[in-house]
């Protein structure tokens, strides 16, 4: 259970922070909309990245940069496994996805892009990661435009409002 990776959208996260006992949270969100650390969660392991879901730089909206890719995976590194770690955004479907495939490539580094990606796809049908996310973590990652093409692989997915919450196993073999 340690190893699990939760992804929700902002109002499922009290919830899955008592139920799932979680104890590492990453926030995903544009800096209107304050979320404050849950009771379980401490300061120092609940990270806020500031960003609007924009996979182009827009005037007066904040893209995700390769400064927050690389705080999300130095995140994920640090991340001792001991509890789970929830992943969130505003909907839980691109923001929070791209993050979760970050994490998933930067712990996993002998594990194809794709399969990884595969792992995402069949956790949320309606996962979308944020292309601009991705972009940024192939590039710190050096994983060549795989992980972008991964990501056209799966598809959109299925189009919703908000996401469903999900569980990822945070650990994937390699193929044999």
């Amino acid at each position: 259970m340690a190893e699990i990776v939760y992804v929700s959208p902002l109002n499922a996260i009290d919830r899955l922070v008592d139920q799932q006992g979680v104890r590492h949270l990453m926030t995903l969100i544009n800096g209107e909309t304050p979320v404050a650390t849950p009771d379980g969660v401490r300061p120092d392991n609940h990270l806020r990245l500031i960003m609007n879901d924009i996979d182009v730089p827009i005037p007066g909206l904040i893209h995700p940069t390769p400064d927050h890719v690389g705080e999300i995976i130095d995140f994920a590194r640090t991340w001792d496994r001991q509890a789970p770690m929830l992943i969130h955004c505003w909907a839980g479907i691109s923001r929070s996805t791209a993050a979760a495939f970050t994490l998933l490539c930067a712990l996993n580094p002998g594990v194809s892009e794709q399969r990884l990606a595969e792992h995402l796809r069949q956790a949320s049908p309606s996962a979308y990661p944020n292309r601009l996310i991705v972009r940024h973590a192939d590039e710190a990652l050096e994983r060549r435009g795989r992980m972008v093409e991964a990501i056209d692989g799966i598809g959109r997915g299925e189009i919703v409002m908000e996401g469903v919450p999900f569980a990822l196993q945070s650990s994937i073999a390699a193929e044999s």
